[in-house]
C-alpha cells in the first residue's frame, strides 16, 4: 500500500505504521531548525529529530522561516469503528532559545501558507493569524468546499491564484485565478500536469514562474516522481520535467515546498517499498535553475 493511497483515503487503518509517542523535541538552534543546509543530492532533513525511524511528512517553513511544521502519526483513529486516520500537525517556532514546539493539531487538510504568512491554507479552508497563533479553520467558501471533491493540498502564489489536487475525480490538479479582486471558478489543468497516476500535491511557485508536483508515470524512476513545468512567455505551462536523481529515487516521492526565500526544495521520499518509513529530505533549489535552463534549451532546439 503506497503512501500516497491512504493520503487520499483517510479511513485506511495503518496499523503496520511505527506510532509516534509524545515527547520532547532535543532543543535546535540556529536558521532552518539548526541544520547544515543540502547540497545538489537530496538529503534526509534533521535526522534524528524530525526523519526517522517512522513516518514523518509534509515538511514546510512558514514565511519568514522561524516556524516549521510537518506531520506525523500519533495513532489516533476516529469515527464510529475507530478506523478513520487522523494525522498529526506538529509545529516549532524559533524564538531567543531555539526551536521550540508550540503547536499541535489534527490534520485537517495539507498545510501551505499565503505568501504573506498570514494565511495557513489546509486543503478546503484556511487558518489566520492571530496574536497567539492560528484562528479556528475557516471553509474557503462553497466554490472548494465541495463533497464531489478530494482536495488535500491547495497552494497559492502571490498574486492569489489557487493550484489543488482532486483525488476523487482521476486524481486531477486543478487552478484557480483572481482577476480584478474577483475569485475565478477553478479549472482543470492541461494534460502537461495532469497525465499519469497518482497526481498530487501541486506547488506553485510565489511568482508562478514554475510549478511542481508529483506523479507516477512510465518514464520514471519506479513510483511516484516529482516533476517541474516552466511557465512559457504565452502563459502556457512548458513540458513536464522530471527532477531527476538527484530528487527521485525508486521509491516514493512526494509533497515538493520550495523555502519562502527560494533557497530549498523539501519533500517526502519513502525509504522502503512499503512505505512504512517515509522521511523529509531536502535539496539545495538550484537544481530548479539547473532545470530551466534545460527547458529553454529544448524549447530553443524545437522553435
Amino acid at each position: 500500500m503506497k503512501v500516497c493511497t491512504f493520503l487520499f483515503v483517510f479511513a485506511f487503518a495503518i496499523t503496520s505504521l511505527p506510532v509516534h509517542t509524545q515527547q520532547e523535541f532535543p532543543l535546535l538552534k540556529g536558521p532552518l531548525m539548526g541544520q547544515k543546509t543540502p547540497g545538489l543530492k537530496a538529503e534526509p532533513f534533521a535526522p534524528g529529530v524530525i526523519s526517522k525511524e517512522g513516518w514523518e511528512l509534509e515538511g514546510v517553513f512558514a514565511p519568514g522561516i522561524n516556524e516549521f511544521y510537518f506531520t506525523v502519526d500519533r495513532g489516533i483513529y476516529s469515527g464510529p469503528n475507530k478506523t478513520g486516520f487522523r494525522p498529526t500537525v506538529i509545529g516549532f517556532k524559533q524564538t531567543d532559545r531555539g526551536w521550540e514546539k508550540f503547536t499541535e493539531f489534527l490534520r485537517r487538510g495539507e498545510v501551505t501558507f499565503s505568501t504573506d504568512g498570514n494565511r495557513m491554507y489546509m486543503a478546503k479552508g484556511y487558518r489566520e493569524r492571530v496574536a497567539d497563533g492560528w484562528s479556528e479553520r475557516k471553509s474557503l467558501g462553497p466554490m472548494f468546499d465541495r463533497d464531489d471533491w478530494g482536495i488535500m493540498r491547495l497552494s497559492a502564489s502571490s498574486k492569489g491564484t489557487y493550484v489543488f489536487d482532486d483525488y476523487k475525480n482521476k486524481d486531477t490538479i486543478r487552478i484557480s485565478k483572481l482577476v480584478d479582486g474577483k475569485r475565478q471558478q477553478p479549472v482543470k489543468m492541461g494534460d502537461v500536469v495532469n497525465s499519469g497516476k497518482m497526481t498530487a500535491h501541486p506547488f506553485i511557485a510565489a511568482d508562478e514562474s514554475y510549478l511542481i508536483w508529483d506523479s507516477e508515470r512510465k518514464a520514471g524512476f519506479g513510483d511516484s516522481d516529482l516533476y517541474i513545468s516552466f511557465k512559457q512567455k504565452d502563459g502556457s505551462w512548458g513540458q513536464a520535467i522530471n527532477m531527476g536523481s538527484a530528487v527521485n529515487s525508486q521509491y516514493w516521492e512526494a509533497y515538493a515546498s520550495v523555502t519562502p526565500d527560494g533557497k530549498y526544495i523539501l519533500f517526502n521520499r519513502g525509504r522502503d517499498e512499503k512505505n512504512q518509513n517515509v522521511d523529509v529530505f531536502w535539496v539545495d533549489a538550484k537544481i530548479i535553475d539547473t532545470l530551466r535552463k534545460k527547458a529553454n534549451l529544448v524549447n530553443l532546439m524545437t522553435e
